[in-house]
This record gives C-alpha cells, sequence and structure tokens, in this order.
C-alpha cells in the first residue's frame, strides 16, 4: 500500500496567515502515528516568485517524509530553482520523476511563464514518455502537475485550465500502468477522471474559490475555511482512493 499526502496552493507571500496555516498541515502530517510515504505539494508554492516567499517555503515545509513538488501559474520557474531546489536559476520547465515504494512519480511542470493558465511544452510531454517508458512492468505511475485539464465548473479556474493539444491525453491512455493524477490550481476540493484516468484535485491551503452554482457575479474567495489537503491510497488491490482531510 502506499500512502501520499497532497496539499497544494500554499501561496507564500511574506505574510504570518498562510505560512501559519501551512505550518499547521505540516504538524499534523509530521505527527501521524502512521505517516505517508511522501507529501506532494503541486504548485502555487510562492504568490509572486520571489526569493524571499521561497524562503518562508522552505522554512514551513520541513519534514523526514519525502516532499515532491512542482511549480504553478504564480511561481517563476529560475527562483524555484535557486531557492528551492539548490540549482543553478534556469526557466526551462521543472520536471522532476521519483521513486516511492514500487511506484513512480512523475512531478511535472504545467506553467507557462507569464500566463496563468498552463500547457506542457513538447520537451515535457517527450520527458513523461521517457519516465513511463523507464518504469518497471508492475510500477503504479502517478503523474503531478498544476493545471487541471478539464472543466471544473469554475468561474475563474477554468479560464485558465491546462490546454492540452491531445499528447497529454493520448499519454495517459496509451499505459494502463498511470493509475493516478495530482493537480491543484483550483482551491477547490475536486474528483474526475481525465483519459479514463483518476484526476484528483488538492484544495488549496490558503482559501476556497466558488463554485459555478452559486450564481455570484464576482465569485467568492473564502478565506475562514480551515487548511486541508488530500490523502491519496493505492492499496495491494491496484484500487485509488482519496480521502480529503480538514485541518482545524
Amino acid at each position: 500500500m502506499i500512502v501520499l499526502a497532497h496539499l497544494s496552493d500554499p501561496h507564500f507571500d511574506g505574510e504570518a496567515r498562510n505560512a501559519e496555516r501551512v505550518d499547521r498541515v505540516m504538524s499534523y502530517i509530521n505527527g501521524l502515528p502512521n505517516p505517508p510515504d511522501a507529501i506532494l505539494v503541486t504548485g502555487d508554492i510562492a504568490d509572486s516568485g520571489s526569493a524571499a516567499e521561497y524562503a518562508q517555503a522552505r522554512a514551513s515545509l520541513v519534514s523526514d517524509i519525502p516532499i515532491l513538488m512542482c511549480p504553478g501559474n504564480h511561481d517563476d520557474r529560475s527562483a524555484f530553482r535557486t531557492e528551492m531546489l539548490d540549482q543553478a536559476p534556469d526557466a526551462t520547465p521543472i520536471n522532476r520523476a521519483h521513486t516511492v515504494g514500487n511506484a513512480v512519480i512523475a512531478m511535472a511542470d504545467s506553467s507557462v511563464p507569464g500566463e496563468p493558465g498552463g500547457a506542457f511544452t513538447p520537451d515535457t510531454v517527450e520527458w513523461l514518455r521517457s519516465v513511463v517508458a523507464g518504469a518497471a512492468p508492475d510500477a503504479p505511475i502517478f503523474i503531478g502537475f498544476h493545471h487541471p485539464p478539464v472543466q471544473l465548473f469554475s468561474p475563474i479556474v477554468d479560464s485558465m485550465q491546462l490546454h492540452d493539444d491531445g499528447s497529454f491525453r493520448e499519454l495517459i491512455e496509451s499505459d494502463r500502468r498511470i493509475v493516478g493524477l495530482f493537480c491543484g490550481h483550483a482551491h477547490t476540493s475536486a474528483s474526475t477522471t481525465y483519459g479514463g484516468v483518476p484526476l484528483l484535485v488538492a484544495p488549496s491551503v490558503s482559501s476556497v474559490l466558488g463554485p459555478d452554482w452559486e450564481g455570484r457575479e464576482q465569485p467568492v474567495v473564502d478565506y475562514s475555511i480551515p487548511p486541508s489537503l488530500a490523502f491519496h491510497v493505492f492499496d495491494n488491490t491496484h484500487r485509488l482512493t482519496t480521502h480529503y482531510r480538514v485541518v482545524g
């Protein structure tokens, strides 16, 4: 069995509020008697991509559990590399593959510099193909990224979802070892499918966005709800189960 904690969109902004909410979530995860196998953070680590915001993130995102991250549309690739990964500054997509137990987790960069919406570059799609091709025959494969590639009925997020030219969906449909897709960006918990695979959206640690059916001209951004996260469980029957947990 593999258990993955999944949080998203902390939006570290140099102020105390969002950092305190992440601290609460990390304290909860780190205090579990049966800790997860990895912690996924699917983008918008920083609110404006500054070095100070990433320094704040490094101070809060601390655990003995592996933390796997990818950037979002609010992140800056060069600063992300320098401040979060201790790498030289570079504006190319940040794509990193990890092995957790017998599973492969590909954290892919769906950000488009200067744009709120997302897309995978051809190089990123080729990288994903190489990760899938190199995985063991019995390895479950999970892909984490920031932008949902489907309509979520959110008046804000649906206008800046992931644009897929068909190559990403084709990749997903081509290999049954791909068993889960994890993203953020929507600032709400959501579950659906894409290419026949579960697509699971983590809530934002920082705030919640209102959906279409609230019928408001200006969608509500709710800052009063406690921070929350998702737990994904892949069991020995090859079934993926997700729990959403509020940290009060």
